[in-house]
């Protein structure tokens, strides 16, 4: 089954310019994911009716205090003190399904410095 984390309203951001260093942190990750923006209230969805409530798609950087979430795992805490801070979501454009469907292949990268760190693909 997926796992889900939270990230605040205020920690999704325009993913432009310069993003703030957290404070706390000496281990700061990042991860490229796919975001899906829900544009429906739904609960107890069936698998094959799941998609209808997506309004859209986007491509975002899961940033992650990851010293910060190690501790809170080895103390059985929650990872929200890791995950949850201010621009720790930066996030490009939405995409709405009634412009570009619900895509099930594609290329995602994430590149630092012209340096890749990340490559996957949708499927």
């Amino acid at each position: 089954p997926p796992f889900f984390f939270m990230k605040p309203a205020d920690a999704v951001v325009a993913a432009e310019g310069t993003l703030p260093y957290p404070p706390l942190t000496s281990e700061l990750h990042h991860e490229i994911e796919l975001v899906v923006a829900i544009g429906a209230d739904g609960a107890n969805v069936d698998a094959g009716d799941a998609l209808s409530l997506v309004w859209g798609y986007g491509v975002g950087v899961d940033l992650t205090r990851r010293d910060l979430q190690q501790q809170a795992k080895d103390t059985r805490r929650p990872w929200d003190w890791g995950k949850a801070f201010d621009a720790s979501a930066p996030c490009g454009p939405l995409h709405a399904v009634d412009d570009v469907g619900h895509p099930n292949e594609g290329r995602v990268w994430l590149d630092v410095n012209g340096e890749n760190r990340q490559t996957g693909d949708l499927n």
